[in-house]
């Protein structure tokens, strides 16, 4: 009896296959607006309003999710939230910059009063201590600006209407419209953007949406894109217009991100990753007042910690390594400069350097060390430093270590493609518990970033010869 039970279960799976396989592609689409019609249709005989009278939200999503405003609110709202991020953070950046540098002084005077060998305070104090102080100032106040804007944002209840306005095109992207948000929250750190995607029920579309994340470049990423914008591409433009030009350039390279999250999510859609779209039935919350405690334990406590936390474990000893590097000497030479000179030939096929190659292997920990480290390889420096001018930094780059525009192109190139940082290769792991798709979340990125910067390399030397 079971094994008759069992054969007409296996037939009954083959038929329902293929009835599944002759649907059209819009089946699922069709069903839920049946599903709809008939609710609104028996809410309308059932229920008396008042008159068909327009609510406010009704009014207000007319405009936010029409096909016409829509996206350019959505552009103009992301824009500002960059802007404020970009722009608050920086006296909060200096400030703890310069306190924690006091504070690193003081520790190394600590040291050398309790007769530490000069390794080990350098080790301690020039190396491990100075890359938490730099990753806490340039992460701690972009984290702490953008994600309360961010979470405003949610418990406000507009991220439902950016996930409604993106989704045909995630949906085309064979990916779910609930990606917008876990792109935007990978914004503020890849990490939690990888957590984010916890909110997509579909196992296929939850891993698409982690392993394109890192398109979407962090405030990590961003010192060295503002760095390149503002020292190669504005300086072209007169002064009263670089700063426009600047974060023009940055906007550009953030929706450059974006165009790569959709082509890469189409390809894994449509081979690795293949498999049958879920629906994405979207219900639009009501806008609410947000609640500021609320607000403020979730973006600072939950977000903000959480993922500094992960960053500083990260970064103690990447800074350690850094120190080590340049002032352990073989032959006359640092560590750094002969690892250097090895990636050199690799790096000037991809239109980059040894040094640059060095610094995202170093920075592997956290991305806000690349511009520091590749500083102190160039100038031969014993730790970590900051210029205090635009025109020292480009003496550095371009005069001294032999910049051109196809080295800044390709290095905002290669920082917003090249593989997630060690916090987020860590979240994978845990989001996901597979090898397999923790290695591919870590490596695809860095191929794609290989492939792109050398055919870009290839192409401008081609056509300059």
């Amino acid at each position: 009896m079971s094994i008759e039970r069992t054969q007409n279960s296996s037939s009954l799976l083959r038929r329902a296959d293929e009835l599944r396989q002759a649907l059209h592609g819009s089946f699922r689409d069709d069903v839920v607006k049946a599903i709809y019609a008939d609710a609104e249709s028996i809410a309308g005989k059932a229920v008396k309003g008042r008159g068909g009278r327009t609510t406010f939200d009704q009014k207000l999503d007319r405009v936010i999710t029409s096909k016409i405003f829509g996206m350019p609110i959505m552009l103009a709202l992301l824009g500002l939230v960059f802007w404020i991020t970009i722009v608050g953070a920086n006296y909060p950046s200096q400030m703890l910059a310069i306190m924690l540098f006091w504070l690193e002084d003081q520790f190394a005077l600590l040291l050398t009063f309790l007769h530490a060998p000069w390794w080990l305070t350098g080790f301690l104090a020039h190396g491990v201590w100075r890359g938490l102080a730099w990753v806490i100032a340039v992460m701690l106040p972009p984290m702490a600006i953008f994600f309360p804007m961010f979470t405003f944002l949610e418990d406000l209840g507009y991220l439902p209407r950016v996930g409604f306005n993106l989704d045909w095109l995630f949906s085309k992207a064979g990916a779910h419209g609930k990606q917008a948000l876990t792109m935007s929250m990978g914004f503020g750190c890849n990490a939690a953007g990888v957590i984010a995607c916890r909110i997509i029920d579909s196992p296929r579309e939850r891993l698409i949406a982690i392993l394109t994340n890192n398109f979407v470049p962090c405030n990590g990423r961003f010192p060295t894109l503002i760095m390149l914008a503002t020292v190669f591409v504005a300086a072209a433009f007169p002064p009263a217009y670089a700063s426009l030009i600047a974060a023009g350039a940055v906007v550009g390279v953030v929706l450059l991100g974006v165009l790569f999250t959709f082509i890469v999510s189409w390809i894994l859609s449509r081979t690795v990753l293949r498999g049958e779209a879920s629906s994405f039935t979207l219900e639009l919350p009501p806008y609410r007042r947000p609640n500021l405690i609320r607000i403020l334990y979730t973006s600072l406590i939950d977000r903000t910690a959480f993922v500094l936390w992960r960053a500083l474990i990260m970064a103690a000893p990447a800074g350690g390594v850094i120190w080590l590097c340049s002032n352990i000497r073989i032959g006359g030479q640092s560590i750094t400069a002969w690892t250097s000179g090895w990636l050199d030939p690799f790096g000037h096929l991809l239109g980059l350097d040894g040094v640059i190659l060095l610094a995202y292997i170093i920075a592997i920990p956290a991305n806000e060390i690349v511009v520091p480290t590749m500083l102190m390889a160039y100038s031969g420096a014993s730790m970590m430093f900051e210029l205090d001018s635009m025109s020292e930094l480009r003496g550095l780059l371009i005069d001294q270590s032999g910049w051109t525009m196809l080295t800044a192109v390709n290095l905002m190139l290669f920082s917003l493609l090249h593989n997630p940082c060690s916090t987020t290769i860590m979240t994978i792991w845990k989001e996901t518990r597979s090898r397999k798709w923790t290695i591919v979340g870590a490596l695809m990125p860095l191929a794609i970033a290989f492939a792109v910067t050398f055919a870009v390399a290839q192409i401008v030397r081609y056509v300059a010869g």
